[in-house]
Formats: C-alpha cells, structure tokens, sequence
C-alpha cells in the first residue's frame, strides 16, 4: 500500500509543470480578514435532554428571567431538564455591514446530553476587544442523536450536544479595516518565501509601472496606493487577479508513522548510499507431551512441556541508491527496498543522519 502511494505521488509531482498562480491564491491584503465572535446564552424547550440543576444554568436562566422584569423567588431552584447553557461561536467576514446575516454553532457547556430541538435565547456576539458585533437567535439544527434506556444502556450518533443555527446571528457593527486610510497596502503571503515575495513585487510593478510595490520581507510586500476607498478597491482587485510562478518549496518528506502515509515534494534530491533493510523474528513455539505408565503398573500420567524456540533472520543484500535530480529516482529507491510504513521511517531517519537525504524529515 505504501508503494502505491508513493508511485501515486511521484506521477504527480515529477509530469505536473510549474503553474503560475494569482496573487490572491498567494495570501492576503493585511487587515482583511475575519474575526472570531464569541457569546454565552442559553437553550430552551429541549425534551428533558438539559443541564438540569446545575448552578450556573440557574443563574443563567435567572438572568434571562430579569431581563422581562420577571423576578424568581428567593431560594428557588428550579430543575431545568429542558434548557442548558451554551457557548456560541463564528466568524465575522471582512466587510459585514449591519443587517447581514452569519451562520453560527452552538454548543453545550454544561451535562446536557442533547441540544435537539432547542432553540437559542437572543444572545450578544462579542468580539475580542469586547464589544458586541452581532446578535443570535433561533432553532438549532442538530446532526447528532442519542438515546438511553432505563437500565442505563445508551446510544450516541455523531455529537448531539453540539449544532448549528444557519443565518442565525445578525450583524449590529462594522469592524474598520483601515485599508482606505492606511499609507500602504501590505499584501502578505501566506508561507514565507523571499523569492516568491520579490516575483509578487516584479509582478505588480510590470503592471503599474515604477517602483510602486516594494518587498520588506520574505511575506509582506508594501504597495503605494492613492487615497480613496472606491480607487483602492480597484487597485486590490487588479493586483489579486496577477499571475506569478510561486517559487519552487523547501525540499520535505513527510511521514506519518501511524496510516503509512508518505508525501515527498519535488524539491527532494539524494546522493549516494548503500542501505540494507531485514527483520529478525523470534519465535517461540510451545507443546505438551503426555507420558502413559505401562498397563497394570503403579505409574501415574504426566505431561512434559516442550519449548522450541526458532530465530529467523530474513536475508536482503545491500541495496544502492544512485544519486538522482529527480523525485523519481527517490520513489524508484525506496520502492526497491519494499519498506513498510514503519521500517520506512528509520531508513529515511538513517538517509538524513548520513546526509544523503536533501531535505528536510518531518514525522508526524
């Protein structure tokens, strides 16, 4: 299986071209991005799935209750089987304006064994500066399911504490981006690559002309740009849709131990080395005799334990791998020494500590 994977990669790494990108597909205009809302409210109307009597849901659900000018009595605590509290989460995209809708998840805090057919109390959505950005509300749509019987056997789908309100959240304020104001655009990529950085740069001023974009870095590019939302848009949009030849990745193998899964780049070289790969086995096999008395004698039955240990030592010659500039000659290699997943990893590990491996090892 290995091997196949291997084969797999190297047919799609060695005859794939390089490929010109756009500049969006590279990374991102600094200050454009989305930003997590968080919020605590409370499920109602669930089938006795809830929190029950946990102190924090009564709390909770006083606090709800004194919103409509409703006061509970003192010292009661009411068992609330068909409510639970719950955290809120989602993403605020760049540029949401006020009145636009967002999906959000919702999910159990505290026992409840289900959140399905609950609906979500209105609850503030805050940001990380603490200011609300959006309010949620309504039914909740619940892919889990679970079921328990009265001697205590029970059964669960998929997570049903947890579930999603689609357009569920409305958004009250505008997060400002500052690109309109900011003395430059700064484009930052997505991985740090000073080469790639510098053909983004060489890219944009063939377009535009003069020196208008400038690398600071191996990620972010600094590019002068006119005052003017509306003009700055036009710009963004034009220097996104700009095709560039990312430069070529670090030379990686990656390895995970555990599935056998083995993903080389093109970028991984090797020189010369002699590796031979065997396995000792040890095994033990074990017997009882069982010895009879003769007929009519005084002798007694008995049986006598037999131990055979056997150790087999499968024999493979040394095997050569040749100096290669193509991923093609690594998958040829390692095909040839007919590693499994686990012996796979200690000879890279040996092809990285005797330096014939160019690249880097990354294990998972």
């Amino acid at each position: 299986m290995i091997r196949f994977v291997i084969a797999l990669l190297a047919a799609t790494l060695v005859i794939a071209p390089a490929q010109a990108q756009r500049v969006k597909d590279l990374g991102g205009f600094q200050g454009i991005r989305t930003n997590q809302l968080t919020g605590y409210g409370m499920v109602v109307g669930l089938p006795g799935t809830g929190d029950d009597n946990l102190e924090y849901t009564v709390q909770s659900m006083k606090g709800v209750a004194s919103r409509f000018g409703l006061q509970l009595p003192p010292g009661v605590s009411p068992a609330l089987k068909n409510a639970a509290v719950v955290m809120i989460t989602a993403e605020l995209p760049a540029f949401a304006k006020p009145g636009q809708k967002l999906d959000i998840t919702v999910s159990s805090m505290g026992k409840s064994k289900s959140l399905r057919g609950g609906t979500l109390i209105l609850t503030p959505l805050q940001g990380a500066d603490g200011q609300i950005y959006a309010m949620a509300q309504g039914n909740l749509a619940v892919g889990g399911l679970g079921a328990e019987g009265a001697d205590g056997s029970r059964i669960v789908v998929n997570i049903p504490s947890s579930g999603r309100i689609p357009e569920g959240a409305t958004v009250e304020r505008v997060v400002d981006t500052g690109f309109d104001r900011a003395p430059f655009l700064t484009f930052n990529l997505a991985r740090a690559d000073f080469t790639t950085a510098q053909r983004v740069q060489d890219a944009i001023n063939s377009r535009f002309g003069g020196a208008r974009a400038r690398a600071i870095d191996g990620v972010s590019i600094a590019v002068q740009a006119p005052a003017g939302a509306d003009v700055r848009a036009e710009l963004m949009s034009e220097i996104e849709n700009l095709t560039v030849e990312a430069a070529e990745a670090r030379a990686r193998v990656i390895v995970n131990a555990r599935t056998g899964t083995v993903v080389i780049n093109s970028a991984v070289r090797v020189s010369p080395a002699a590796v031979t790969h065997g396995k000792l086995t040890v095994r033990i096999d074990e017997a009882q005799n069982v010895s009879q008395p003769l007929p009519f004698s005084k002798g007694e039955t008995v049986t006598e334990q037999h131990s055979a240990v056997n150790v087999e030592e499968e024999k493979k010659p040394m095997f050569l791998i040749q100096p290669g500039p193509k991923l093609a000659d690594v998958v040829k290699a390692v095909n040839a020494i007919g590693a499994s997943p686990a012996d796979l990893v200690a000879i890279l590990e040996a092809l990285k500590e005797a330096g014939a491996l160019k690249a880097e090892l990354v294990i998972l």
